[in-house]
């Protein structure tokens, strides 16, 4: 309904779990190398949780599709069964024949037919997953069944992988004593989180992008803040304002919504705000007051008279614990000077203000439109020369090399944690360069005239289209584009690499070079699938920062704190 006025070629928030709007946060990418991690695994359980709406669905729809083509899913959107209703429905995903000549088949028919597809589909080098949706409705029964069909195993490897997805409560089931046996197979747990404020308006940006939206996102400061306040980063809950919202803009004829245009979606989809505690509280707390009030008044006119009080003081001093009591004064004496105590604790010093957060775009004036110019900035957290006449060339003499991309995110660059050249698009479309230093969840810190500016993460995806370049470490002899099959140095530092992060002991023997085979071809599409870059199985630079990082081999890293 509102396509036409903001521009848009399909709907932005929509709930149906559609793969191509998927927002990879950093949390979304750890969910989705958990899973593909458990359908690479030996076999067992892998459970994937998340609240209401926090996305999960989408996710396991995008593991779906990165699913290798020899694997056979069987998908249960209904746990609510019995033990003998869910293994029929097992069989059917399937496509198990049960012979029914005698009757309905027992639970014993079910499992040996099971039992036999699975041993047919392992000689024949294909494996299979179970998905359960929703499994925090599974009984006790069923859960017992599910684990005895991971029983179904050869010497290498289980014959049937059960991924289990569900609500919060499936953790704390599974805690129980009694389901304990199944609670020790599992080989991956992975917890969604919501959104934080930053996610959720990349997620907004994110979402708009795909509908087609070019331009400012057509909701303003205030408005953004309030619909995190309101949905709490949960993807779903943001589907259904935003498009409520915009809705509203429509129907108003304005192109950005304000607050009160997201109070008032919020009001007719959530519904009106529930009282705060507060407000229950507040009659007790009266109350409370008024009869503390009566106590002092009463001790107040029923305690001694002043004078009493002061002579009986008069006649037996006391000091208070810790003061020292003074010598008596002669009277026609000068009084002693009071003096303050002094306290012997450190007064804490008042914490400097950070320096608030800036509109990019206000500063790209005075962004070099010379690339050099950056990339001799960019040099210097390298310990290069800042008067080189060719970074890259001088980097080359400390076995640095310049590496450039142009489809990065602002949660791989959080992902990737190195300095590096953002290519920004000023108003008059002319190309400027910014050396980036620091990121964290609310902004980035660019290096401008030598000096560190915060500026917000949505002002930055304005005007960068995701173009960056930085140095890197190739390994010793690295080549790019190296065909299938070829042995090289490079590819047995990678496989080392790999293994150290697999928790395996890396191959013995410096200078021993490995082929790029199938084996480590398949390791290493693995490992770029987890870290949401291209999976081609080609180990590129990008390919190679994203292990170092992994391995916290970065020797310069972002600031992830506010200068």
């Amino acid at each position: 309904m509102y396509s036409r006025h903001f521009d848009l070629k399909r709907d932005p928030f929509s709930i149906a779990p559609d793969p191509s709007f998927l927002f990879m946060s950093e949390r979304h990418r750890e969910a989705l190398a958990h899973l593909l991690f458990g359908v690479n695994g030996t076999g067992g359980f892998v459970l994937f949780t998340g609240d209401i709406g926090a996305g999960k669905t989408t996710v396991c729809r995008c593991f779906l599709e990165q699913i290798p083509p020899q694997c056979k899913v069987a998908i249960v959107f209904n746990p609510k069964q019995s033990v003998n209703e869910l293994l029929q429905n097992i069989c059917e995903e399937f496509h198990v024949e049960i012979d029914r000549r005698g009757g309905e088949p027992s639970l014993k028919s079910y499992v040996d037919a099971l039992n036999a597809y699975l041993l047919q589909s392992h000689a024949a080098g294909r494996s299979n997953v179970l998905i359960i949706d929703e499994a925090q409705n599974l009984t006790r029964d069923v859960l017992e069944q599910l684990r005895l069909l991971t029983n179904l195993e050869t010497y290498e490897r289980k014959l049937l992988q059960i991924v289990l997805i569900g609500q919060p409560e499936l953790r704390t089931m599974l805690d129980r004593p009694d389901l304990e046996q199944l609670a020790q197979r599992v080989i991956a747990r992975y917890h969604l989180e919501s959104l934080n404020e930053a996610e959720t308006q990349q997620y907004i940006q994110h979402r708009m992008s795909v509908a087609g939206h070019t331009g400012p996102l057509p909701f303003d400061v205030r408005a953004l803040r309030r619909i995190y306040a309101l949905t709490r980063g949960v993807p779903r809950r943001i589907n259904l304002l935003c498009g409520r919202v915009l809705l509203g803009a429509w129907a108003s004829g304005v192109h950005s919504a304000n607050r009160a245009m997201v109070d008032k979606a919020a009001k007719e989809i959530f519904g009106p705000p529930p009282p705060s505690r507060w407000a229950h509280a507040l009659p007790y707390a009266l109350m409370i007051g008024g009869s503390l009030a009566l106590v002092m008044g009463i001790v107040y006119f029923l305690w001694p008279p002043h004078g009493s009080r002061a002579s009986a003081q008069a006649r037996a001093p006391v000091s208070a614990p810790g003061v020292v009591a003074s010598a008596p004064v002669a009277v026609g004496s000068a009084p002693a000077p009071i003096v303050a105590p002094q306290s012997s604790a450190p007064v804490a010093p008042v914490a400097a203000k950070p320096r608030p957060l800036e509109d990019v775009s206000k500063l790209l004036a005075r962004l070099p439109a010379n690339e050099v110019a950056a990339w001799r900035s960019l040099g210097q957290q390298w310990k290069l020369s800042p008067t080189a006449e060719d970074p890259c060339k001088e980097a080359l003499a400390q076995r640095l090399a310049c590496h450039r991309t142009v489809d990065l995110t602002v949660p791989l660059l959080r992902q990737l944690d190195r300095p590096g050249i953002l290519t920004l698009q000023a108003s008059d479309k002319s190309l400027v360069f910014a050396v980036l230093t620091g990121l964290n969840d609310q902004a980035a810190t660019l290096l401008i005239d030598g000096a560190p500016h915060r500026v917000t993460l949505a002002s930055l995806a304005q005007v960068w289209g995701g173009e960056f370049a930085t140095f890197w470490q190739p390994p010793a002899g690295y080549i790019a584009d190296l065909p299938d099959g070829a042995v090289n140095l490079a590819m047995a530092e990678l496989s080392n690499r790999l293994s150290m992060l697999e928790g395996k002991a890396p191959r013995k023997g410096a200078g021993v070079a490995q082929a790029l085979d199938g084996a480590l071809k398949a390791r290493v599409k693995a490992f770029q699938k987890g870290q949401g870059i291209k999976a081609d199985g080609h180990p590129g630079p990008m390919t190679f920062m994203q292990l170092d990082k992994a391995l916290s081999l970065n020797t310069v890293t972002l600031d992830s704190g506010a200068p």
